[in-house]
């Protein structure tokens, strides 16, 4: 197939497709004697990738050398990725759509008003462990003010009563401010990074003993049901917050805890 043909398959422009080739993302295949560059599926597999790979925030730089990968690897092995990619997205998605189902259902029978926002004492919490400087307290307060708003009522009275207590203990503040600081350091680390387990495990420690040491999971929670917020976080930073949620379910479910 022909340029033309290759961007529209894909939903992009001409333009687009020759810009990923002048900055060396896309591999551009040699001219045929008639002039014209054809081309077929591995390509069109490679715009997809880079297509994606933007969308997850990757730079061309970065999308670069993972088509450079791939120029190695079989078409059946990089489909079987992509298929798990969109399954991933599938499951996503149906998260989303349940998380706003009860959104929708409170703003039909008049619990969730037009106008309404996070509840006052939750936005009193956010501004005590504020830290401007960091991504991941941004990420931690956009995680918060949605588990605030989904939450049954008295789940909600009990965690804004713990967010209350911790707003009023200067060491949890600074506990979670040096927390926010190791966090942001993994920015540009993978998931591999020796710092990733200790501070998880340091982190789910915590939580245990000053945070949730009153919870416990029923046993239709699922620590999984944690992914969709993980997309803005970088790969070793979404790693600790997965290793410590694991940590912290087993903890919390364990029956000598229990019984204590």
């Amino acid at each position: 197939m022909r340029i033309g043909e290759l961007a529209a398959l894909l939903g992009v422009s001409t333009r687009t497709v020759r810009y990923y080739h002048h900055q060396g993302v896309l591999p551009e295949p040699p001219r045929l004697a008639n002039g014209y560059r054809e081309y077929g599926m591995r390509d069109a597999v490679a715009l997809a990738r880079v297509r994606r790979l933007v969308e997850l925030g990757l730079s061309l730089d970065e999308a670069r050398d993972v088509i450079a990968e791939d120029r190695s690897r079989e078409l059946p092995e990089i489909l079987a990725e992509i298929d798990a990619d969109l399954a991933a997205q599938e499951r996503e998605i149906h998260l989303r759509r349940a998380r706003l189902a009860e959104v929708l259902a409170r703003a039909e029978d008049g619990t969730l008003g037009p106008d309404d926002t996070a509840s006052p004492d939750l936005v009193a919490f956010l501004r005590v462990v504020d830290v401007p400087a960091s991504t991941s307290a941004a990420w931690d307060r956009d995680l918060l003010v949605l588990v605030d708003s989904m939450s049954a009522a008295p789940d909600r009275e009990r965690t804004l009563t713990m967010l209350d207590a911790l707003a009023a203990d200067p060491a949890a503040a600074e506990h979670g401010q040096e927390f926010y600081r190791r966090l942001d350091e993994l920015a540009d680390a993978e998931p591999g990074d020796p710092r990733v387990a200790p501070l998880a495990e340091s982190l789910a420690d915590y939580s245990v003993e000053h945070v949730l040491h009153d919870l416990r999971p029923g046993p239709g929670w699922d620590p999984q049901q944690l992914e969709p917020f993980l997309e803005g976080l970088a790969p070793a930073q979404a790693e600790v917050v997965r290793h410590a949620t694991r940590l912290i379910a087993a903890r919390l479910n364990d029956p000598k805890m229990q019984s204590t």
